[in-house]
């Protein structure tokens, strides 16, 4: 099994490094790797294959072997996701990043019984996440904003998605042309309120989308519209 750890400061090839507590724990008590063990290190420059030079109990020190993968094109998809409870917010912020969501923008709306994210736990289940999935770029998650706030920070060049469960629109490769960057709005468990609704809907950055005839939890709603996106995105792609 190759193992992947995430190591947000820079990696020259050759040059050694002292591993966090973390990083340390994992290894020796986790994973029980022994001096000599080979695993990979990555970061948003890419991915660097490294041996353990050093090991006891408290203290492991790597050396930076050779970059076996470079950094590749990221993705420009964000998503606004309005916080739900603890357990389906988790999965959400894992899923999310399997399927290459760049950036995480917890929304707080009318009908949102959460007010807050632990941010802390959040970057550790993204970053696990990232180890897991083969990527190199944990998505950015950033503080949590109220609705009306975020809408505001949208312009002519950037589209928001809103997975709408009023719509009758399908998402359609046009939806994307010319768009520098996209970002996927998903409401609370109990929808936008109808005051909500009008805001998002006057926005002009605003495309509204259907995701499915079933009312969808959260955190299924959320893995269809980045599934449906990443599709239609792809295909946007192929054809040009």
């Amino acid at each position: 099994m190759n193992i992947r750890l995430y190591h947000p400061d820079s990696i020259l090839e050759n040059n050694t490094s002292l591993l966090s507590k973390e990083h340390t724990h994992y290894i020796v008590n986790v994973m029980r790797l022994k001096r000599g063990s080979n695993l990979n290190f990555f970061n948003k420059n890419g991915e660097w294959k490294s041996e353990i030079i050093f090991l006891n109990k408290d203290r492991v020190e790597v050396r930076f072997l050779e970059k076996i993968r470079e950094a590749n094109n990221l993705s420009k998809t964000a998503l606004a996701i309005c916080l739900v409870k603890k357990i389906p917010m988790d999965n959400i912020l894992q899923k999310a990043t399997e399927l290459g969501i760049s950036k995480i923008i917890p929304i707080v709306s009318e009908r949102t019984e959460v007010k807050e994210l632990n941010l802390d736990r959040a970057k550790k289940i993204v970053i696990e996440a990232t180890e897991q999935s083969n990527q190199l770029v944990p998505p950015e998650i950033v503080d949590v904003i109220k609705l009306k706030d975020f809408l505001q920070t949208f312009n002519e060049n950037s589209k928001i998605l809103f997975a709408d469960v009023n719509s009758k629109e399908n998402l359609k490769t046009e939806d994307l042309k010319n768009v520098k960057s996209v970002c996927i709005l998903i409401g609370p468990e109990g929808d936008f309120s109808p005051a909500e609704r009008e805001l998002i809907l006057q926005n002009r950055a605003v495309k509204p989308f259907t995701l499915s005839r079933n009312i969808l939890r959260s955190d299924t709603a959320v893995i269809s519209a980045i599934s449906l996106v990443n599709f239609v995105n792809n295909f946007h792609q192929l054809s040009h």
